[in-house]
């Protein structure tokens, strides 16, 4: 089973780390049998799987759901749970409270957004009380409302370096890795070359140690926007839609069900229940 050191470990060894997000059983099974190396549990499914206009209305106890089931699907797969909005930024306490429901959710770590004192704070408690810390630089999707929006980050030496003295600072607080998202691969690739533990890139080039990205994105299953960053490698939306619209038809014209998925009685009995007409 993998550990945070099995993230050290392909880094240190030079291979790359492919992670994908899930956010129910089967998926989550389907995942670990093609050997993807972690499963992000992303705030995302808060539009992808239940349809908000937006990630920042999902709270800890949905997610919390989530984690369940992935984490039944995925047993042997390293499970990272992300912390929804506002569900760490209160106090310690309460994120404390909110990462420890993750982690007996069937997690194996959390994600934090930013690096702030706060943040930083929240982190090394975490980590001293057992739970690993994935941090979030870059474009961090909870504070899109103060940004201004989806922009990319690091477009200057000088913001390439202010992200990298954060990055350092969330290594020092005992990170095992840090997502970098929506930067130039240029500065992404200044990023992870700076630091000792690996870096997963989204959006942000191939030079990362690793890459995350939205699983129904990739298998063209959820239809509403199309990130740039994304390559479609099915589109799930068509097959889907086809077999339904199939499966309609023939419902409608009686082809299905044909004798094949139906049950028959034996003859005897058909003249049983024909006689009582």
């Amino acid at each position: 089973m993998k550990t945070v050191n099995s993230f050290q470990k392909l880094k240190d060894n030079n291979e790359k780390i492919a992670m994908l997000t899930a956010y129910d059983y089967s998926t989550a099974k389907t995942l670990e049998e093609a050997g993807i190396d972690a499963i992000l549990v992303g705030d995302s499914l808060a539009m992808v799987a239940l349809g908000y206009r937006d990630t920042y209305i999902i709270t800890a106890d949905e997610m919390k759901i989530f984690v369940k089931a992935v984490s039944k699907g995925a047993r042997n797969t390293f499970i990272i749970a992300d912390m929804p909005f506002m569900s760490y930024n209160i106090n310690v306490e309460q994120g404390m409270e909110n990462a420890s429901k993750m982690i007996k959710a069937g997690a194996s770590a959390i994600k934090l957004e930013g690096c702030n004192k706060y943040i930083l704070t929240l982190t090394k408690r975490c980590i001293e009380s057992g739970i690993p810390v994935l941090g979030h630089l870059g474009f961090t999707p909870q504070l899109m409302n103060t940004i201004g929006g989806h922009k990319i980050q690091g477009k200057t030496a000088e913001m390439t370096e202010e992200i990298l003295a954060s990055a350092k600072k969330l290594e020092e607080a005992g990170c095992f890795a840090i997502v970098l998202e929506l930067m130039p691969s240029e500065s992404a690739k200044y990023i992870t070359e700076n630091l000792q533990i690996p870096t997963i890139g989204i959006g942000a080039g191939n030079e990362c140690s690793g890459q995350i990205v939205v699983t129904d994105d990739i298998l063209g299953k959820y239809t509403d926007f199309a990130p740039k960053f994304v390559k479609k490698y099915a589109d799930l939306h068509k097959v889907v839609l086809e077999s339904v619209s199939n499966y309609k038809e023939e419902v409608k014209t009686q082809a299905f069900p044909s004798k094949n998925e139906s049950f028959e009685l034996n003859p005897e009995e058909q003249i049983k229940l024909l006689s009582n007409d």
